[in-house]
């Protein structure tokens, strides 16, 4: 089998060739923590685990790196206080660090619910200052970088005028980036508009800041990655991830960073993950088109009718290819709830299948697993993987209607291959029934109960019942449109 992986920096499908055979260096982008990670972040993280489940499914062993950006990251060059985690202590005023406790929690928490698997490293922004501060001298020794006012910023035209190519990942023509720049406020500390920082000279008020060469400041935002992907995974590595909105401008600045540092390209094979939307509208606070990961879960929202297992969820996403942009919707979710059951009745059914020696099969156990793994294998098509599991499915109920045949040996290696795919690439789990829809009626002739107690004053009773269940960790939510519960 030869896996072949699309190339963002070609454009094309390529090859996979390891720089160390049967191992795999990838580092994924992973969240700012200054708010609750969303939908679409869940999306980016769980292509990545997928991805990150198939080449250990293939063989490979994976240093799989993560980042958590706790602290630099500037919407604009040009304004210190446009750092999102200066917003956003403001807002809740609390202090930086406890903003970043609160949603790594948070985003530990989520990832954990969708059966994501944890990175080998995790490291963070503010855990290598020291690195990226050397970062930076190494680039203003080389030339490509320049101190203005305290601050620091990398040189896009000295970049380019050694015949490097600032742009080749997004395609953009540099001429045309200066060209419709517009003004932006700081922007006379830059010698080129598109020049981006380094590291930034702190005002009175920024709470975050580290000493440094150039005086009391704090990192830009893309140098940490280069910073953390290059420590742990050396000065070139195979693969580089996220979602399609680091491209331009994030992942452009990291080639530059790394080919101006080391004299070669950082990256072997960039990857990104596409977009989700919702309702075929893009999500955004905003317009109100708008939902939290726990919210889909939980069901207290208003664009689903009903709340969804994460592992339902998880089985939606990866119904898209992680190219390919994915759009959930009520209908979307009930139908992979649909799909999900039926998967995992077939897992349950194929248990109690009895082998049949006397009788040939007429379903080639042998040409389904070449084509799941061709799936697997063309660019991780997950979806194509799914299609083909539905038609071993198909194939298990047959078994149980006594219209088809299998043999021992057969059905050994259709139970185990089906288990990998499913439970260890897929990384789905099964859904017992005290979290699906039996759970929901059964809390209904709870609440019933309860209220019933509540009209005849036994409020010991009503309460007990209350009581009961927050401990299992079902709370109670009475409104004016009735009870209803939210499991936490």
């Amino acid at each position: 089998m030869q896996l072949k992986i699309y190339n963002s920096l070609t454009a094309e499908k390529e090859i996979f060739k390891p720089i160390l055979e049967g191992n795999v260096g990838m580092y994924v982008c992973g969240p700012t923590v200054y708010s609750n990670v969303h939908l679409g972040n869940v999306r980016t993280f769980l292509s990545f685990d997928f991805i990150y489940r198939t080449l250990m499914h293939l063989g490979y062993k994976v240093r799989y790196v993560r980042n958590i950006t706790d602290a630099g990251h500037l919407t604009d060059d040009g304004n210190v206080d446009n750092d999102r985690f200066v917003k956003q202590t403001r807002l809740e005023k609390l202090e930086p660090m406890e903003i970043v406790q609160k949603y790594t929690v948070d985003f530990h928490k989520v990832l954990d619910m969708f059966n994501l698997l944890p990175p080998n490293i995790e490291p963070t922004a503010t855990g290598h200052i020291v690195e990226q501060i050397e970062l930076t001298q190494k680039l203003i020794d080389t030339g490509f970088a320049y101190e203005s006012n305290g601050s620091v910023y990398f040189d896009v035209l000295e970049y380019n005028k050694r015949g490097l190519n600032y742009g080749e990942l997004s395609k953009r023509n540099i001429e045309e980036l200066f060209a419709n720049t517009r003004d932006l406020d700081g922007q006379g500390e830059k010698k080129n508009p598109q020049d981006f920082a380094l590291w930034k000279k702190a005002s009175p008020a920024h709470i975050m800041r580290w000493n440094s060469p150039w005086g009391e400041g704090f990192p830009g935002w893309h140098l940490e990655c280069t910073a953390m992907s290059t420590k742990y995974l050396g000065e070139t590595f195979d693969i580089h991830g996220g979602g399609m909105d680091l491209k331009f401008p994030h992942h452009e600045c990291e080639i530059a960073q790394g080919k101006a540092c080391n004299g070669a390209a950082p990256v072997h094979y960039w990857m990104h993950a596409n977009m989700l939307t919702m309702n075929s509208q893009r999500m955004s606070k905003s317009t109100g088109n708008y939902i939290l990961p726990m919210q889909l879960v939980t069901g207290e929202n208003d664009f689903f009718e009903k709340p969804f297992h994460p592992s339902i969820v998880r089985f939606c996403f990866l119904q898209a290819h992680y190219r390919s942009v994915l759009d959930i919707s009520n209908d979307a979710m009930i139908a992979s709830e649909k799909g999900f059951i039926r998967l995992m009745e077939a897992v349950k059914v194929l248990n109690s299948i009895i082998p049949d020696e006397s009788k040939q099969s007429g379903f080639s156990l042998a040409e389904w697993k070449k084509k799941c793994y061709d799936a697997l294998t063309d660019d991780f098509n997950s979806p194509i993987l799914i299609a083909h599991l539905f038609e071993a499915v198909k194939y298990i109920f047959a078994l149980n209607d006594g219209k088809e045949t299998i043999s021992t040996t057969d059905l050994e290696d259709l139970k185990s291959t089906l288990n990998a795919f499913i439970f260890n690439v897929l990384g789905l789990q099964t859904v017992e029934e005290n979290n699906n829809e039996k759970l929901d009626q059964t809390l209904k002739v709870l609440i019933e109960l309860r209220n019933q107690a509540r009209k005849s004053k036994n409020f010991e009773l009503s309460d007990q019942i209350r009581d009961k269940l927050l401990a299992e960790g079902i709370e109670l939510k009475d409104g004016r449109d009735g009870t209803s519960y939210v499991l936490n």
